[in-house]
């Protein structure tokens, strides 16, 4: 295959192929070029040691799951959903029905049974490869919705009598690969379905060509350099495209390597054994780290402290001065001491050898960019969305501005709309929405245009910078429009508030719920003698006698405790609120937080109130707290 001229800087070539090249194509291409390169590392909880794969292994085994594809009878076009945790597996299977043509429907791996029903159905999904007995025992559940399901494909050996179409790999996996032959598809043929995890209704199918990821993967290798020794470390679930382009896809052309991580909690350790050289994250993930390193200062002598705030300070103006726009300043002349004192050390919790990060997902914060860029790790802001596969704009390591989301990459075009709105074409627009003609209609013009939904301004330079969601602007009662994410971000960089969402379209006041860190609300409380249980025993009750009805005394008892609670509870909901005020002095005077809520559990994936990507549900959160949002505005409305 012949094609794009890819190189980096230092004029190390990446796989060439041509337009009409399949993701299956380039796989194939990268196991024949480097057959005994490392491609994938993984944790093996039975030898409780990190194993690797070159790509000849991997790229074998995928050769007998399309032999096993084929001779089940599945038909190149038809539908097979992942729903796995990021491993060798996921590639496996990923690849496995690229090379039969078939097309993969990746599924978030602790999504809601019922969602993954209606995907199913939707997609007219004909296979699913799930982990084990967990998963089965949860779609057991909506067993009676999975009428397409042909092949149930359990990567751990699961036993259900009433269940024929469940097998486990290693007794379905076919011991020879069978005939090769090229799988029946072209660049411009679809080649997966990914359901966005939308804040609020039905998911839709972004429906992406091959050529549409691998366009986005040839723009991403324009801009930076990656070569076959780097080493990605992956934890972002690869159901979502910014995880599955940018690490998964982007090193099968780079040659790079990949770490796949056990898990989030375990992740910090994952770090530090790896010793990534680049990474991928969502703003979540620096923000924790960083939230690590501040816990840690908390305990240390001043002058430490004093010399962290330094080493920040001088490495952030050190990176201005070298971006050309900041002044020069002797101390610059101590970083080579401040770097190895301080910065160095520091960064060993990130592995000690990252060259670069990239953030994206949602808005990351001028401050935590600055702690991390002062430290001497470069994070470049980039921005995207499913429906370009995933990437549209980013920060270049020679011109980075952590305050905004960089510029176009390689093929893509952008502009303004009349109302501030971001509108990109390119090679990664989506083909559509899967069987929704009309919401396609609603994002993506004739002429390829989509909108993105973000307002934006772009300077003269072609520099992005977003100044509002169009979705999520509030316009208060007296007209005011405010950017709760902005202020958010603001307020969440004081470690108390863990998660918070603010409220208040049509009101004359802002209000917030919002989540607070257990150990920090611990300390803040005993330092300011807040009596206040945030996670209250919801199993407590009144003392009651044996017939059901409560004493005089009891009742007196009960209305005593009622009303300290209740005046412990406003005592700690207005230092909130102060403790609020300074994190956003800097906005407006009309923007500013009157009324609090705290919630007694968090915001996860798990209870529906978190996109796989770690972004809030909004509208979700807003309905389950409607009551508690409806009485703060009592009185006000």
């Amino acid at each position: 295959m012949t094609g794009p001229n890819l190189e980096n800087r230092r004029g190390t070539r990446y796989l060439m192929f041509d337009p009409a090249a399949t993701i299956a194509d380039v796989f194939a291409l990268r196991c024949r070029t480097s057959p005994n390169a490392p491609a994938y590392r993984e944790f093996s909880s039975a030898s409780k040691e990190w194993v690797g794969y070159t790509w000849r292994e991997i790229g074998d085994k995928v050769l007998r799951m399309r032999e096993g594809l084929r001779r089940d009878g599945f038909q190149p076009g038809e539908r097979i959903a992942i729903m796995l945790k990021n491993s060798s597996n996921w590639v496996l299977t990923d690849q496995g029905a690229f090379a039969h043509g078939m097309v993969p429907v990746p599924l978030f791996v602790d999504d809601r049974p019922d969602n993954v029903a209606f995907i199913i159905n939707d997609a007219d999904v004909k296979a699913i490869v799930i982990d084990g007995e967990e998963h089965w025992k949860r779609l057991k559940t909506v067993r009676d919705q999975l009428a397409p399901l042909k092949l149930i494909l359990c990567m751990k050996s699961v036993i259900d009598a009433d269940e024929p179409r469940l097998k486990s790999l290693s007794d379905w996996l076919p011991a020879v690969a069978g005939i090769v032959e090229r799988a029946p598809s072209t660049g411009s043929d679809l080649a997966t379905i990914v359901y966005t995890s939308g804040t609020t209704g039905k998911s839709k199918g972004v429906m992406l060509s091959h050529r549409n990821i691998l366009s986005n993967v040839e723009s991403g290798l324009c801009v930076y350099d990656v070569y076959p020794e780097d080493v990605f470390l992956s934890f972002l679930p690869l159901s979502h495209m910014f995880e599955r382009t940018c690490d998964y896809y982007l090193n099968i052309v780079s040659g790079a390597s990949i770490a796949f991580s056990r898990s989030i909690p375990q992740l910090a350790e994952d770090f530090r054994t790896v010793q990534p050289t680049i990474i991928f994250s969502v703003p979540r993930i620096y923000e924790r780290f960083l939230a690590a390193i501040n816990e840690q200062l908390k305990k240390s002598s001043p002058t430490k402290q004093k010399m962290f705030d330094f080493a920040v300070k001088t490495g952030w103006a050190k990176f201005e001065y070298e971006h050309g726009r900041g002044a020069w300043s002797p101390s610059f002349l101590l970083w080579p001491i401040l770097k190895k004192l301080v910065a160095e050390k520091l960064l060993a919790r990130l592995g000690g050898k990252l060259k670069f990060a990239i953030s994206g997902g949602a808005a990351l914060s001028p401050a935590v960019a600055k702690v991390f860029v002062g430290l001497g790790l470069p994070i470049c802001q980039g921005y995207g969305l499913s429906e370009a596969s995933p990437l549209l704009t980013v920060n270049l390591l020679d011109k980075n501005d952590p305050t905004t989301i960089g510029t176009a990459v390689p093929g893509v075009e952008l502009r303004v709309d009349e109302n501030g709105g971001l509108l990109a074409r390119g090679p990664n627009i989506m083909l559509g929405y899967w069987h929704n003609p009309e919401a396609t209609r609603a994002v993506l013009s004739e002429d390829g245009w989509l909108t993105t939904g973000d307002q934006v301004q772009i300077d003269e330079r072609g520099v992005v910078r977003i100044t509002g969601r169009l979705k999520d602007i509030i316009v208060m009662g007296n007209g005011e429009k405010i950017p709760p994410v902005d202020m958010e971000l603001a307020i969440q960089l004081d470690p108390l508030f863990e998660q918070i969402l603010i409220f208040g379209e049509a009101k004359p006041y802002l209000s917030a719920v919002t989540v607070l860190n257990d150990d920090e609300w611990a300390r803040v409380a005993a330092a300011n003698q807040l009596n206040l249980n945030i996670n209250p025993d919801r199993n407590q009750g009144s003392t009651c006698q044996a017939d059901g009805s409560a004493s005089d005394k009891d009742k007196n008892k009960d209305r005593e405790r009622d009303s300290n609670k209740n005046k412990n509870r406003d005592r700690a909901e207005k230092f909130l609120v102060q403790r609020i005020a300074k994190q956003i002095k800097d906005f407006p005077g009309y923007a500013q937080v009157r009324k609090i809520t705290i919630a007694p559990e968090k915001w996860t994936i798990d209870n529906g109130l978190m996109t796989p990507t770690l972004k809030l549900k909004r509208v979700v959160i807003f309905k389950k707290y409607a009551s508690a949002i409806e009485d703060m505005y009592k009185g006000h409305t």
